[in-house]
């Protein structure tokens, strides 16, 4: 079976390609472009590992398919760090334990990312609410809004 031809824009970069209609979006972003950032956990939508933001929308990775992202722009945790240099959410996490194991981390950020695009001064409320369809079996979740709470005091911060 042919795929479909895709364009989109993925971390900023114009793509094109072509996807089965069937492919997951997790899926494709892993075996069909590479990026292993993107994990993918209990593929039904409820931990929120495989989160990726879609046209500034977080959305679950493994209940999209790689077609719907046709003319859309895509971000995953690969497009957060300048080079080398780290985002102030992933520096954040990185001062604040908000990782253990990992697993959960990409979309914890993606998810933190969002809302801090939509929400500059989020409270620990806001935070937390966010979160909570993102689950992490090691941390906590302390050292996480901690993270998120550093990372926005960032951002207002920044001129």
């Amino acid at each position: 079976m042919t795929g479909k031809h895709l364009t989109f824009t993925l971390n900023g970069e114009p793509r094109e390609t072509s996807a089965d209609p069937r492919t997951h979006l997790a899926d494709f972003l892993r075996y069909g472009l590479g990026l292993t950032g993107t994990h993918v956990g209990c593929e039904h939508g409820v931990c929120g590992a495989c989160t990726v933001i879609v046209d500034g929308v977080p959305v679950r990775s493994c209940l999209m398919l790689a077609v719907q992202i046709d003319c859309c722009t895509v971000e995953t945790v690969e497009g957060l760090a300048n080079g080398d240099e780290l985002s102030p959410l992933q520096q954040a996490f990185s001062t604040h334990h908000g990782l253990q194991c990992g697993f959960c981390t990409p979309g914890m950020l993606m998810t933190l990312e969002a809302l801090l695009r939509a929400t500059p001064s989020p409270t620990e409320h806001d935070i937390r609410m966010a979160i909570s369809g993102n689950i992490c079996r090691c941390t906590g979740y302390q050292g996480i809004v901690e993270a998120a709470l550093a990372a926005a005091a960032v951002r207002t911060s920044t001129p």
